[in-house]
């Protein structure tokens, strides 16, 4: 694939590249990854989080499961699948997709790419050291303050699409062929979203392309999470209690070793990966969109004492440009609209430069009214 396609070197690029350095620029820290290579016994007190809830197993057999959808079922108008669907966006904010069309060796490839790109020695990863001024590259995100604990993680995050949306420093600087198997595996990620849209808007029987229209050659980051063994896991997490900020996430699990759980009815739930699925979730933007129908869940990340465990996380929301707020067919006198309008880039914006915290970000732009009031 010609450099000529992996970034854009032109003033809306450069614009794009300032914009999206204002939202979520992270102070730089030490790699947790080589941290964990030497031989500690107590974790620094940096990382050591008092007041966490506890890990949850998963061989907890009361705990519920997180919904199972066939995306080949979907496509072939199977209705139990889309209430399915519907049922899982409503209650669970998460589901694992199986079948979901993307060719294995495009998955495979990018499993590959992403362990080795870990594996790499630290001399070689400080080349893609996150820069003061913007979130994309190696290192973690919201960072906010010098006295803030961190998470037990290092991860390398780049804005893939649009195209002007690239650090040119970054991508074409990765390795082949993992540079080309990066590119083709977030093409097809881009399809898989905009299908499950268009399938949401089926489900809560949008009439109009409106939903899908605002989605329309969406935004996409993707992140890349390594979660090193350590010494004390319930004294550290791998990712703090959030939302996602975005639209629909789609995670893959490097070597399905646990570690995602999600907040339901007060409970953590672990999440089990199974082989070949797709764990989906919904971001806030599109709880705004759906008018708070489809719930955007908080999540965490834990980290155990013997496994390194390795996953990518894609986000895909509205362009920087475009204005959201619950969409029209969704706002009825019974249920009003629960959420002002906002710009996505203003969104962000108050998102990034936060500590990263359960959901409290979406009472910024809640309507306090109830349902039915």
């Amino acid at each position: 694939m010609p450099d000529s396609y992996l970034f854009l070197q032109s003033k809306e690029h450069r614009t794009q590249l300032q914009v999206m350095a204002m939202h979520g620029a992270s102070l730089l820290v030490p790699s947790v990854q080589e941290l964990a290579k030497k031989p500690i016994i107590q974790v620094p007190e940096r990382y050591v989080r008092p007041n966490q809830d506890p890990p949850i197993l998963s061989n907890t057999t009361s705990l519920p499961q997180v919904p199972i959808i066939d995306l080949q079922k979907l496509l072939s108008d199977d209705a139990i699948e889309l209430e399915k669907l519907d049922h899982a966006c409503k209650q669970w904010g998460f589901f694992q997709l199986l079948n979901h069309g993307v060719d294995p060796s495009v998955v495979e490839n990018m499993k590959i790419g992403v362990q080795q790109f870990f594996d790499l020695p630290m001399e070689e990863k400080q080349k893609f050291w996150q820069t003061p001024e913007d979130m994309q590259g190696f290192g973690q995100l919201f960072v906010v303050s010098e006295e803030q604990k961190l998470d037990w993680a290092d991860m390398f995050y780049v804005h893939t699409f649009p195209l002007q949306a690239r650090n040119p420093r970054l991508i074409p600087s990765i390795p082949q062929p993992f540079r080309d198997n990066l590119e083709n595996y977030c093409l097809e990620l881009k399809k898989v979203c905009m299908t499950i849209i268009g399938l949401m808007t089926k489900a809560l029987k949008i009439k109009t392309n409106e939903l899908v229209e605002i989605f329309e050659d969406p935004h996409q980051g993707i992140r890349m999470n390594y979660y090193p063994p350590c010494p004390q896991p319930d004294r550290v997490i791998g990712i703090n209690p959030h939302s996602d900020s975005g639209g629909l996430t789609i995670v893959l699990q490097v070597n399905e070793v646990e570690g995602l759980q999600i907040r339901k009815d007060g409970k953590w739930i672990p999440v089990k990966p199974l082989p070949n699925a797709f764990v989906i979730n919904v971001g806030d933007l599109l709880e705004i969109l759906t008018n708070g129908i489809y719930r955007s869940i908080e999540h965490r990340g834990i980290v155990n004492s013997e496994k390194e465990r390795i996953s990518i996380a894609t986000f895909h929301r509205p362009q920087m440009n475009k204005l959201i707020s619950p969409v029209p067919s969704l706002v009825t006198p019974e249920r009003p609209a629960l959420f002002k309008r906002i710009g996505v880039a203003d969104y962000l914006n108050g998102f990034f430069k936060r500590e990263l915290q359960g959901k409290s970000y979406m009472d910024v732009i809640r309507i306090q009214n109830e349902i039915g009031k």
